[in-house]
C-alpha cells in the first residue's frame, strides 16, 4: 500500500487513477508521493518516507531539485500535459496585442451610457485600429511541446515562422512544420521577426536571456510575447523598449509589479494552462508518472534524475540504486549480489550530470544485510527494494 499527498488540489480525473493500492493522507510527513502544482517547497522539510515528487505542470522552480537529488527523491513533471492551453493563449495574446481588443471594449464599458454608443463607435474605433497578423514574421524561440504547436498554427493563420531551438528533440522535429524556418542562431530571428514568443525554460543560462542586448537588436516596433516565464526576460528593459517605441507590445502571463498596469503591456493573470483540459491533462500524466515509478522503479519524465525504463519486473526482486555519477560504481553493486549468490537477470544503468539511477532485476529477494551493504558504499545517496 502507497500513500500519496496533495500539496495543491489535483483534478480528481487524475486521482482516480491510482487504484487499491494507493490511499491519499492529509500527513505530508507520511507519504510515499507528493502531487504539487504551484506549493512552494524549498523551505519545506521533506519527510524520510518520501520517495518522489510528481508536479502536474512543466515547470519546477518550486521545488527543490539538488536537494531530492541528494536524497534519491525523484522529481518528474508533465512536459506537453498543457500545451495546447498554453498554444490557444499565445495565439489569443498575439492578437489581442495586433489589434486594440482591449482598449475598444474598455471604450465601450465606458461609454454604456450614451444612447448613440453605436453611431459614436464608429468615430472612436480609429483609436484601436490594428494590424493582421498574416503575412507577418514569427519568431519561437524554443521549439518544444508548446513551441511546435504554436508554429503550426501561425502557419496556417499565414504567418512566416522562423524557429530557434539548437536542442530540437527528434519528437518535435517530426511535429513541426515543414514550411517553418529553422536559423541557427538566435540573432536571426531578433533582427528579422515582427512578433518574437519564448518558450524555453528558467535555467541560470535562460534567465534574462531577452535583456537590453537582444531588444537593441529587434526590429522598431516588435511584439513581444512571454508565456514560458517572467524570469526569462529583463522587465525593466522591455519598459524602457517600449517608451523608446522598440517594443510596440509586451504580453506576458505573469503578473508583478513591473509590468502590471504599464503602458505598451499585456498581462494576463497566468492563465496559460489554467483549462479544465490541461488540468486534468497534468493530473493524468502526473499519477502514471508516480504509479509507474513507486511500482516498478521506472523513471519517465524526470527533471532530476535520467530515464530509466526496465518494464514490469518479472523476476523476484528488483533493486534501485541512487547514486553519484562516478566511476566503479556497477563493479561495487554486482559484487554485493555475487557475494551472497544472487544471480542479476537484467540491469540498467543510466547518469544525468552528476547523479546516476541502477536498477538491477534479481533471481532471489535482496536481504537487509545486502541493502546495508549497498548504502554503504560512498556514493550512494539511497537504496530502494522496489520488489
Amino acid at each position: 500500500m502507497f500513500k500519496y499527498h496533495c500539496l495543491n488540489p489535483i483534478a480528481a480525473v487524475g486521482l482516480d487513477k491510482f487504484g487499491d493500492q494507493y490511499v491519499k493522507t492529509e500527513n505530508a510527513a507520511e507519504a510515499d508521493g507528493i502531487l504539487v502544482r504551484s506549493a512552494a517547497m524549498h523551505d519545506m522539510e521533506l519527510p524520510e518516507s518520501l520517495l518522489a515528487i510528481a508536479r502536474a505542470g512543466a515547470g519546477v522552480n518550486n521545488i527543490p531539485l539538488d536537494k531530492c537529488a541528494e536524497k534519491g527523491i525523484v522529481v518528474f513533471n508533465t512536459p506537453g500535459a498543457n500545451a495546447n492551453g498554453v498554444k490557444e493563449l499565445v495565439i489569443a495574446g498575439m492578437l489581442l496585442a495586433a489589434r486594440d481588443v482591449v482598449g475598444g471594449i474598455e471604450w465601450v464599458k465606458d461609454n454604456k451610457a450614451d444612447e448613440n454608443v453605436g453611431k459614436n463607435a464608429e468615430k472612436a474605433k480609429k483609436n484601436y485600429a490594428g494590424t493582421e497578423i498574416e503575412g507577418k514574421k514569427l519568431g519561437i524561440i524554443g521549439l518544444g511541446a508548446i513551441g511546435v504547436r504554436v508554429a503550426n498554427v501561425a502557419k496556417h493563420l499565414g504567418m512566416e515562422v522562423y524557429g530557434y531551438d539548437p536542442y530540437v528533440s527528434v519528437d518535435a522535429a517530426w511535429n513541426l512544420s515543414r514550411d517553418v524556418k529553422h536559423v541557427l542562431n538566435v540573432e536571426e530571428i531578433y533582427a528579422e521577426c515582427d512578433y518574437i514568443t519564448i518558450h524555453v525554460p528558467l535555467m541560470d543560462s535562460t534567465r534574462g536571456m531577452i535583456g537590453r542586448e537582444a531588444i537593441e537588436q529587434m526590429k522598431d516596433g516588435v511584439i513581444l510575447l512571454n508565456f514560458a516565464r517572467d524570469l526569462l526576460v529583463d522587465e525593466k528593459a522591455v519598459l524602457e523598449g517600449i517608451r523608446s517605441g522598440k517594443i510596440r507590445k509586451y504580453v506576458s502571463d505573469f503578473p508583478n509589479a513591473v509590468t502590471a498596469g504599464q503602458e505598451g503591456c499585456i498581462v494576463i493573470p497566468h492563465l496559460g494552462a489554467s483549462t479544465e483540459e490541461s488540468e486534468d491533462n497534468c493530473a493524468v500524466m502526473a499519477v502514471k508518472e508516480l504509479k509507474n515509478y513507486l511500482e516498478n522503479g521506472n523513471i519517465v519524465n524526470s527533471v532530476n534524475y535520467p530515464n530509466c525504463d526496465m518494464g514490469v519486473c518479472a523476476q523476484a526482486g528488483r533493486v534501485a540504486i541512487f547514486h553519484k555519477n562516478i566511476a566503479n560504481m556497477i563493479t561495487k553493486f554486482t559484487a554485493c549480489f555475487g557475494d551472497n549468490g544472487i544471480n542479476i537477470t537484467d540491469m540498467m544503468n543510466k547518469s544525468r550530470g552528476e547523479v546516476a539511477y541502477t536498477m538491477l532485476d534479481i533471481e532471489a529477494p535482496a536481504s537487509e544485510s545486502i541493502i546495508g551493504k549497498l548504502q554503504s558504499i560512498e556514493g550512494v545517496f539511497r537504496v530502494r527494494v522496489v520488489k
